[in-house]
C-alpha cells in the first residue's frame, strides 16, 4: 500500500507511535492527531485515504466523529478503522450503526492493524462509488 495516506487518532501516545511505525515500514504515510476535536478539520485538511480513529478521544468521541463523516457525501466511503479498550458488543454495535468500515478491539497486534486496513482500503478501491 505504498503512497498511501492514513490519519490516526489516537490519544494514547504509546499506541499511536507504534501503529505509525508498522504502517511506515509498510510504505504508509501517517499523519496523527490525538483529539477527537481536531479530527473533521484533520481529515479535511489532509484528505487521508483511510482513518485509524480510536473510540474514547478527548474533544468527541470516535462515534461522534464517524457520524459526522458518514454524514457528507465525500466521506460516506472512506474507510475507517475503529479501535477501542472497551470492545463490548454495545460498542462494537454503536461503531456499525455509525458505518464503520471495521473494528478492532484492544489490545491488538500490529499485524492486525495493517492487515485490516489494507483489507478496508482495498475493498474501498474495488467498490465503485454510489
Amino acid at each position: 500500500m505504498a503512497n498511501q495516506h492514513v490519519l490516526l487518532i489516537e490519544d494514547e501516545p504509546n499506541i499511536a507511535e507504534a501503529i505509525r511505525f508498522i504502517l511506515m515500514r509498510a510504505g504508509w504515510t501517517v499523519s496523527i492527531r490525538e483529539d477527537g476535536a481536531e479530527a473533521l478539520s484533520a481529515i479535511d485538511a489532509l484528505m487521508p485515504d483511510a482513518v485509524i480513529l480510536d473510540l474514547m478521544l478527548p474533544g468527541r468521541s470516535g462515534i461522534e466523529i464517524l457520524t459526522l463523516l458518514r454524514a457528507r457525501p465525500e466521506y460516506a466511503a472512506l474507510p475507517v478503522l475503529m479501535l477501542t479498550a472497551r470492545g463490548q458488543a454495545r460498542d462494537r454495535e454503536a461503531a456499525e450503526r455509525a458505518g464503520v468500515s471495521a473494528f478492532l478491539p484492544k489490545p491488538f497486534s500490529n499485524a492486525e492493524v495493517l492487515d485490516v486496513l489494507n483489507r478496508i482500503v482495498a475493498h474501498a478501491e474495488s467498490t465503485p462509488d454510489a
